[in-house]
Parts: C-alpha cells; structure tokens; sequence
C-alpha cells in the first residue's frame, strides 16, 4: 500500500526481514528444492535451478516409464493393474504440473516480488496484524497439506513396500517402490537395486513436493490478496475522516489512492490466476479420478484386512481430498472478500460527501461487481460448491468402478 500511509508511522516496515521469512519459509523450503523459487545469488551458482529441474524430471521419468512397460506387458492381475495404473497417473499429473510450475517460473516470482513490495512498504501497525493474520491462515494450510502429504509418502517408499513378501517363480525378490518392465532384470543385483531405490524416493520427493507446493503456492498468493483486500476495506471505512491517510487531506484523492490500490490487488490476482488456472486444472481433472481409485483401494485393503496398505491409502486420500479443498478454501476467500468491497462503499457514509465525490464510487462498485476469482483452467470456478461436486463425482465414478470390476 505504497500510496496510502498511516500518520502515526513515517517508516517502512521494520520487521520486513522477520515477516517475509516467515511468509516464505515453507514454499521456500518445498519449492526452492525443486528449482522453482527465486535465489537470491550470482555467478554460475544462479544456473543451479536449471539442473534440479533436469535432475527431477530424470528422477520421475526414471520411474514412469518401467512402470508403464510393466503395467502394459507383464501385470495381468485386474487389482494390481488398477493400483499401479493409479500410481502412474498420479506420477504423470504431478509431471505436467511440475512443468507447468517451471514454464510459469517468471511469473511466479513476478508475483513474489510484489508480496515483498507490500510487505516493505507496510508502515502502519494494524496493518501489518492483518497482513499477518492473513499470512498465517496460508502458512497453516500449507503446513497441514505438507504433513498429510509427505507423512503418506514416507508410509508408501519406505514402509509398505516391506510389507509383504515379493516372489517370482518361488524366487524371492527385493521390493522397489516403483514397478520395473520384467526385461530391466539387472535392477536386483547390487548396486544397480541401490541406485533404483535411490531413484525412486527421488521420484516420490517430486512428486509429493509439486502437489503440496502448487497448493502451498496457491495459499500464499490467494491469502496475501486477501490481507490486502481487508486493508482497502479499512481504508474505505476511514475515507471521510482519513484518520489513516497521511498528507491526503483531500478526499477525493484519498478515493482516488483508494482505486489505484485496488487496481494494484486485481493485476496481482490477474497474474496469480494466470500462473495457476493450469496447474489447478490438471489438480482438478487428476483428482476426481485419484480420489475415487483411493477409495477403491481403501475398500480392497479393507477386506483384505490390509493395515499398512489401509492406513496408506487413508493418507493419501487425506492429503489429495484437503489438497483440493484448499484450492476450493482460498477462492470461495477471495470471491467473498473482494465482493466485500462493494458492500463497505455502500455502507460507509457516502451520502455526506460531495457530488463529485460520491460518483468516484461508482467505480469500485462496478469493480466488485465482478468479484476476483481463481479458476481451473478458466473452466471451473474454485469454490466449496466445487468441492463437493468433485467429492459427490468421486464417489460416482467409485460405484461405476466397482459394479465394472465385478463384471
């Protein structure tokens, strides 16, 4: 809020340092492993993003591709061959979005920077709470994702794969994580099984650190707005008495700053929806079907009397059913507070400014007239509504699959 300032602080935000690291840890963290987040340095090192990226891509392509081979010409079980082709879909969506981050990946860190600018530029202290309190909502969301997510991956690389005993022509075989094509059969002998296993926990890091990062990423952009949006909501309400405006004592400027400030939140929101609608639309498209196969497995395992595969299954579904209601949490938010706006310029006391001034209005009530939105592939609007048709279509699709599997 560069133009709009409190009388009571003259400085920039002295906290800037300690509120942004705590804003950015964990995508800084999740997604600056993966070669998406900006870093800060120079010299050959600031190439070191292009070579994770490659290394990751490897790392998932190493696995998808024996996988496929293995599900195509030796697995003829129908359970097996519907587990793994669940697997497999799951490592492709988390491909594509991965590369949809990557390509996005200036963008992204367009819209970084202006976070940092709102952060810098915060000199009154209410502000900041809100900003905080908005940031925290984000940050927490992210952490609960994140534990679902990896805590259901370290279960399915490291745990379930023990579980059972593995044999082929009563000849006992080490278990990987990842299928193997039955012509790879050099992946058992020391250290070719090593460096596959190896390999894929790689994959699995990818592939949980781009689902609970694109939603982490997600939660970030969309609550920031949020924070914002909640400060022009209390500038308007101050518009007549401009307690919190300094050296704007005039208040068809102090509505002017007020338009240009809101102007600044809906290009941000433009480019946030831009560097999301495909990754959410891949989020949305995936999920319905991840979602119903997780559910099938749970029942399978159920009867089998499973545990560890049970308890697996029940995580991940967790994970990719709160993953998906995040994305649905934060724009059900942010339709509701920038249609907020509107309202507050209704209800403040409109009727005792000027008539010129009172038509300057007009302007932020066509605005929020058409609220800021964050879609799937400008197809889908997120919504709670949206959540649940992906719940009640899961459940659908899982009725289908059971009668076509007993058939």
């Amino acid at each position: 809020m560069s133009i709009i300032r409190d009388m009571s602080v003259t400085l920039p935000n002295s906290s800037y340092q300690r509120d942004i690291r705590y804003v950015f840890k964990l995508n800084n963290w999740i997604l600056g492993s993966l070669g998406i987040w900006p870093v800060a340095i120079r010299g050959i090192r600031q190439h070191m993003f292009k070579i994770a990226i490659t290394i990751w891509n490897l790392a998932l392509s190493f696995a998808i591709v024996p996988c496929a081979l293995h599900i195509v010409y030796d697995e003829k079980d129908i359970i097996l061959r519907m587990k793994l082709c669940g697997l497999l879909a799951f490592c492709l969506t988390a491909m594509t979005k991965y590369c949809i981050l990557v390509i996005r990946r200036p963008k992204i860190h367009r819209c970084i920077e202006h976070v940092k600018n709102d952060w810098w530029q915060v000199t009154f202290r209410s502000d900041r709470e809100l900003m905080l309190r908005y940031a925290t909502t984000g940050r927490n969301l992210t952490i609960i994702g994140v534990s679902f997510m990896y805590a259901a991956g370290i279960i399915y690389h490291f745990i379930l794969p023990f579980c059972s005993e593995h044999k082929i022509n009563n000849q006992t075989i080490r278990p990987l994580v990842y299928p193997t094509y039955s012509k790879f059969s050099q992946s058992q002998i020391s250290p070719v099984y090593e460096i596959v296993y190896v390999a894929h926990c790689m994959c699995g890091y990818t592939i949980y650190s781009v689902t609970a990062g694109a939603c982490g990423l997600a939660a970030l952009f969309a609550t920031h707005a949020c924070g914002q949006i909640q400060i022009l909501v209390s500038r308007l309400e101050d518009v007549l008495l401009g307690e919190r405006f300094e050296q704007i004592p005039n208040v068809h400027r102090r509505i002017a700053a007020i338009v240009q400030n809101h102007v600044q939140i809906i290009r941000f929101a433009a480019v946030v929806e831009e560097v999301l609608q495909e990754v959410c639309l891949v989020e949305f498209t995936s999920s319905v079907c991840t979602i119903c196969l997780l559910e099938y497995y749970c029942i399978v395992d159920w009867k089998a009397d499973d545990r560890i595969g049970l308890a697996t299954y029940l995580l991940l579904l967790v994970s990719f059913c709160f993953n998906v209601y995040i994305l649905c949490y934060i724009g059900e938010v942010l339709m509701e507070k920038s249609s907020q706006i509107g309202s507050i310029c209704y209800m403040i006391n409109w009727y005792q400014l000027s008539p010129k001034s009172t038509r300057s209005l007009i302007l932020i009530l066509a605005m929020s007239s058409h609220p800021i939105k964050i879609s799937a592939g400008r197809m889908v609007d997120l919504s709670l509504t949206t959540f649940g048709n992906v719940l009640k279509t899961s459940v659908a699709y899982l009725s289908f699959l059971r009668t076509l599997v007993m058939y």
